[in-house]
């Protein structure tokens, strides 16, 4: 495991432009009497070439870059520390100039030949969370505050450079799983989706992207409606409204329970046509018994979907088991019996704390 660490230098207090998006950019220059192409070259210049300075911006008029100093900059994101896993996982420290700090991992995918299929950046949205879920060290922290659009694509920009200097390519998917809950940040994470798919951004394809929820029923709804194209992943872990409520506190309200997410993802389907992923974390002799599979089987049919299985990391002394692996070989045949799609996710950076459910910030 390595571990390396650089200084925290706070942002001058003007506005930051890695706040704003390619129509605001036009709007503020237009403020600043400059036709709105002025917006666009800076967008280009801050998400596609990672410009930190308007002296770097140089199709820019002089006079022009001197009243941007006057009354703006440039904010970047860059990890306080980056701790590297035994099995090639990358996990970054960021620390926003509230002092917060959040965490962002990258998941490397590597292939027999030695080179990676896959580079994946599983982004926070979120200081903390506020769902609760009582098996995550997220939850535990609670929410403090809601990342822009910029921090957020600060960290695919981040672990993008990071994975060109370490496997030689940038990264291929990017996964909304990290802290916190991206529908209750809606507006920030939608603009950050289009940051990261502006052909003058990171350029990523939509369908390289995954929106992960708890599975609150109005924002599936929105989401659907806006339709900027990417995966929805669901974060399940129970296949009634008994064992989920009572392991996520989210499922306790009838607009948020089962019932409500039936009808949402029946509705996100009919939207979009795309299918769904339930992500479904086992939990020794809570929700891994044959029944539950067949109840998590008949979730399946709401819409076209498939499952990941998920292999519990520890969280502290918090009273929760992994599944032993004749119980887990024994739900994946249900589910397999029953032509559920389903694969098993392995926890990947577990010895620095990186695996799924156990980001929470540590360091100081």
């Amino acid at each position: 495991m390595e571990t390396t660490t650089a200084p925290n230098t706070p942002l001058r207090r003007k506005a930051n432009l890695k706040t704003l998006g390619r129509d605001d950019l036009e709007r503020f220059v237009r403020d600043l009497d400059q036709p709105a192409y002025r917006g666009r070259q800076i967008f280009k210049w801050i998400y596609g070439k990672g410009a930190t300075s308007f002296d770097e911006m140089t199709d820019l008029p002089k006079d022009f870059r001197t009243r941007l100093e006057d009354c703006a900059h440039v904010g970047r994101l860059e990890p306080t520390q980056v701790r590297i896993s035994d099995d090639g996982t990358s996990k970054a420290l960021f620390t926003l100039p509230s002092g917060r700090k959040f965490e962002t991992v990258l998941i490397p995918d590597i292939g027999r030949d030695g080179t990676p299929n896959r580079l994946t950046v599983c982004v926070s949205s979120q200081v903390g969370c506020a769902m609760g879920c009582t098996f995550c060290a997220t939850g535990l922290m609670g929410f403090q505050e809601n990342l822009s659009p910029g921090d957020i694509y600060d960290q695919a920009w981040y672990m993008d450079e990071h994975a060109r200097e370490r496997y030689g390519r940038g990264i291929s998917n990017v996964v909304y799983m990290g802290m916190g809950e991206p529908l209750l940040n809606y507006d920030s994470v939608l603009s950050s989706l289009r940051l990261l798919t502006d052909a003058d951004g990171l350029d990523l394809s939509p369908r390289r992207i995954t929106v992960s929820t708890v599975g609150l029923a109005r924002r599936i709804k929105k989401l659907a409606d806006d339709d900027p194209g990417v995966n929805l992943a669901v974060s399940l872990h129970a296949p009634t409204d008994e064992k989920r409520s009572a392991i996520m506190p989210v499922n306790r309200n009838t607009a948020t329970d089962l019932g409500a997410l039936r009808e949402s993802i029946a509705y996100y389907h009919a939207k979009t046509g795309r299918r769904v992923t339930y992500e479904y974390c086992l939990f020794h002799r809570r929700n891994d018994t044959a029944e539950d599979a067949r109840r998590l089987a008949d979730i399946t049919t709401w819409a076209p979907s498939k499952v990941n299985l998920i292999m519990y990391n520890p969280v502290g002394d918090l009273p929760f088991e992994r599944t032993p692996d004749k119980r887990l070989n024994a739900f994946v045949k249900e589910l397999v019996h029953r032509d559920v799609t389903v694969t098993v996710r392995r926890s990947r950076g577990q010895d620095i704390d990186a695996a799924c459910g156990q980001l929470a910030v540590t360091s100081s």
